[in-house]
């Protein structure tokens, strides 16, 4: 069931929103050689529960962290590790939200650690870039299938590929709502967009095939082939006069 949010969850969603965001503009800045992963997860947390939040992804379904922090051909869900240490020309997915008033937040981003290769930053950049390519078609009265198909046409013209075992998704009350927002698609399918929806839009590009597997860890997944891996995601309202992005700072 897709749940449309009134004014006022909104405003509530706004703030948790803005927990979100702000715990992985910390988590980002952490990313430097020699740095842990734990470290950065636990200043996340700090972050979250400072402005009197609830870290969204620890202990939903069992996962035991704040962030998830995912390093180079890893695509999502990496567990935070005091033993894995940064190095410099790592890329490194942070993902993470945060609950408060009831409501979720949900964000991510791809950092450079250090100095990375040309290849790298171009990942990087075509991800998030096609993020906003995704955003643009989030309006009242379009599909899923546009926003999708957005994503998808814009990162394969480059030469990369959508992973699609994972997807986006509504958000709100719950940290995983309906509907499923995938990354690839046929523009004017899918469920019609309608103000008051809020989703989290989140392009998992990797920069050779699409095909992942899970780590023995229940948690981990990676890119089939070795290469790399960026995500970019932000919580996105439907509005009547157009996408309003919730996790921006």
């Amino acid at each position: 069931m897709i749940v449309l949010k009134t004014g006022r969850e909104l405003e509530i969603m706004r703030e948790a929103c803005r927990i979100s965001a702000g715990a992985l503009q910390i988590a980002g800045k952490a990313v430097e050689p020699g740095v842990s992963t734990a470290e950065i997860n636990n200043l996340a947390e700090q972050y979250i529960l400072s402005q009197g939040g609830i870290p969204s992804f620890k202990n939903y379904q069992g996962y035991p962290a704040t962030a998830c922090i995912s390093i180079n051909n890893e695509v999502i869900h990496g567990i935070p590790n005091a033993k894995r240490i940064l190095k410099a020309g790592d890329i490194v997915s942070i993902d993470l939200g945060a609950k408060y008033g009831g409501y979720h937040g949900d964000n991510a981003a791809t950092f450079a650690c250090g100095d990375i290769s040309d290849e790298a930053k171009r990942l990087i950049e075509t991800t998030k870039e096609s993020l906003y390519e995704g955003i643009k078609k989030a309006v009242s009265g379009g599909r899923v299938g546009d926003i999708g198909n957005a994503v998808q046409s814009y990162v394969e013209a480059r030469g990369y590929s959508v992973v699609r075992k994972f997807v986006g998704h509504g958000v709100g009350s719950e940290l995983h709502e309906s509907p499923e927002i995938p990354n690839y698609g046929t523009a004017g399918r899918g469920v019609r967009l309608m103000p008051g929806m809020t989703i989290a839009i989140e392009p998992m590009i990797n920069a050779g095939g699409s095909d992942v597997k899970i780590l023995p860890d229940g948690w981990t997944v990676l890119t089939s082939d070795g290469s790399l891996s960026a995500h970019f995601e932000h919580t996105v309202a439907i509005t009547s006069s157009g996408p309003k992005i919730l996790t921006l700072i």
